[in-house]
């Protein structure tokens, strides 16, 4: 008899009002060992870099999460294992690709992953890609933002900053952390896992989802909070292309539910 997935998942990729599209994005269940991930990278370095880049970054992933959970039965210590595994290979693949270029070749990408081990989600970050939270109506980002906004919004916070200017500042998309095939200055890869109910949604996305405020990410999840997965990520998909900005990023959007029936 088959298992039923036990995770209601959906996976939205759009290049906004960009020429190219630098995300890159995979999900795959594993319903014997009643696992999954989800991997998001969002790509920089322009034309034929940015999207090599995120794309080196899915493959280093999902040749590091295959491999374990492929396995009869995967050992969750070697699963844990995968995840730093996964970015140090995907930084190596970066490397040797701008190695084989020419000297001045520079390009990286974020690396968001997610994994899925039953009602527990272990997750991987480097760099700005948000990894939300819905729980009790109210949201949150659970990862670390490895770029220069939270240490602008800290100056709001002391009165040296107003909101506008901090919103505004030409330094707050910078990034502290990225994978680029140098050293990775910060890892987020908690060891304590988070729980899920089913009550709860995560949302995994690129900084192109932040053209909406989490103010207004909440409020779509406050209507749809019943909502399948897929719905749910097609709601953002339309508030984001509704505001209709000229300068929009290219999004990814994944929406991670447990199923009300496990």
């Amino acid at each position: 008899m088959l298992a039923t997935p036990a995770y209601d998942l959906a996976l939205i990729l759009d290049q906004g009002q960009r020429d190219t599209q630098e995300d890159a994005v995979a999900s795959r269940m594993f319903d014997a060992a009643d696992a999954g991930y989800v991997i998001v990278a969002d790509g920089m370095g322009g034309h034929a870099a940015g999207e090599v880049a995120s794309e080196l970054v899915v493959k280093a992933w999902r040749d590091a999460l295959d491999t374990e959970l492929e396995a009869d039965a995967p050992a969750e210590t070697a699963l844990i294992d995968a995840l730093p595994l996964a970015a140090m290979q995907a930084n190596a693949a970066i490397s040797t690709y701008c190695e084989e270029q020419s000297e001045d070749f520079n390009m990286g990408s974020t690396m968001l992953g997610v994994l899925l081990l039953e009602k527990r989600v272990f997750w991987i970050s480097i760099g700005d890609s948000p990894l939300y939270l819905y729980r009790d109506r109210t949201l949150s980002q659970i990862n670390e933002d490895h770029s220069m906004a939270p240490m602008i919004d800290a100056q709001v916070a002391a009165g040296t900053l107003t909101p506008d200017q901090a919103s505004s500042h030409p330094d707050r998309n910078q990034l502290t952390s990225v994978i680029m095939g140098a050293a990775i200055p910060k890892v987020d890869c908690p060891e304590e896992p988070l729980g899920l109910s089913t009550a709860d949604v995560l949302i995994v996305g690129s900084d192109g989802l932040q053209y909406l405020s989490n103010t207004e990410i909440q409020a779509i999840l406050e209507e749809n909070e019943d909502a399948l997965a897929q719905d749910i990520a097609d709601a953002l998909l339309r508030a984001l292309r509704s505001r209709n900005d000229p300068d929009q990023d290219n999004t990814s959007i994944g929406v991670i539910k447990l199923r009300r029936n496990d």
